[in-house]
């Protein structure tokens, strides 16, 4: 069984920065690769962030993200990290972490995001 737990999320104001977690217990050797996905209300739930597991590091970003946030992981803690920076208001959504195996994945429970003043 696997366990996604994400944390971070919060309330901050328009040119902001936070910091979300990705924490995974249980039989994570299966991964391949982690995502993290968005959805705000009224539209659907969007991928704009993945890295691959095991030897050598690779990253993805959306264009709606990319140069602002930045995806990392710690193997020794199975942990992944979303650094966000300069947030503005349509980055307000609810934040989930996806772990990609080969025949399943799994999610977290989410964390929101609010980016007003």
């Amino acid at each position: 069984q696997v366990q996604l737990v994400e944390s971070g999320g919060g309330l901050v104001q328009p040119g902001g920065f936070l910091r979300l977690s990705c924490a995974a217990f249980g039989s994570i050797w299966r991964f391949y690769a982690v995502g993290w996905y968005r959805q705000a209300p009224g539209k659907q739930r969007e991928l704009f962030a993945t890295i691959t597991i095991g030897i050598g590091s690779t990253t993805t970003y959306a264009d709606s993200v990319k140069g602002r946030f930045t995806i990392s992981r710690d193997n020794a803690k199975n942990t992944v990290y979303l650094q966000m920076n300069i947030l503005n208001s349509e980055d307000t959504a609810a934040y989930y972490c996806n772990a990609k195996a080969a025949t399943i994945n799994y999610w977290g429970q989410g964390t929101q995001v609010t980016v007003s003043s």
